[in-house]
């Protein structure tokens, strides 16, 4: 089997425009975080302001502290629901990117199982058991990699159980201690 020269330029063809999407999945995800960003600091210059002006309106220490205290919640949500969306666009951009990683890999380990089949249709006689070894290491190889892939889903996974619950966890101390407060 010999490689022509459209084989060559149809891969080419393909990896560029992989290339082109993946750049453009990148960006969008550079401008959704850009524009979390912004939100995010637009509307902490506002509560901050509006914050200061309660503070100064405040008659005594007390009032101050409680209004103080009182800002502790919200902003724990808010820091919080902040990095949801910043973990949000991590894992749909990572996604794409695996996506991507495991069709690419889909395809090359697709190409090598065809090498690997011509060479068994044109092995030497008495070369059989070699060629048989040859067929059980590379079903091995595979059994091992996708082995890998499902435990590295299922961690993911569990990551972002973990995050969540954390999360989750972190809003709630926050809202008790701004009710004790």
């Amino acid at each position: 089997m010999y490689i022509t020269v459209d084989q060559i330029t149809a891969s080419t063809k393909a990896n560029f425009d992989t290339a082109k999407s993946l750049s453009s999945k990148t960006f969008a995800g550079f401008e959704k975080l850009v524009e979390l960003n912004l939100a995010a600091s637009k509307a902490l210059l506002t509560e901050s302001f509006t914050n200061a002006q309660a503070l100064l309106g405040a008659k005594d220490v007390q009032q101050v502290l409680a209004l103080q205290t009182g800002l502790f919640a919200p902003v724990a949500e808010k820091a919080a629901a902040y990095g949801r969306h910043v973990y949000g666009i991590a894992v749909e951009t990572s996604a794409e990117y695996t996506k991507a990683f495991e069709g690419k890999a889909a395809e090359g380990q697709k190409a090598f199982n065809q090498v690997i089949e011509n060479v068994s249709k044109n092995a030497p006689a008495g070369t059989e058991s070699a060629v048989a070894v040859l067929k059980s290491a590379l079903a091995s190889s595979q059994s091992a990699i996708e082995s890998a892939q499902s435990a590295a889903k299922q961690a993911l996974a569990m990551a972002e159980s973990n995050v969540s619950a954390v999360t989750e966890q972190a809003i709630k101390v926050a809202a008790t201690v701004g009710k004790k407060a």
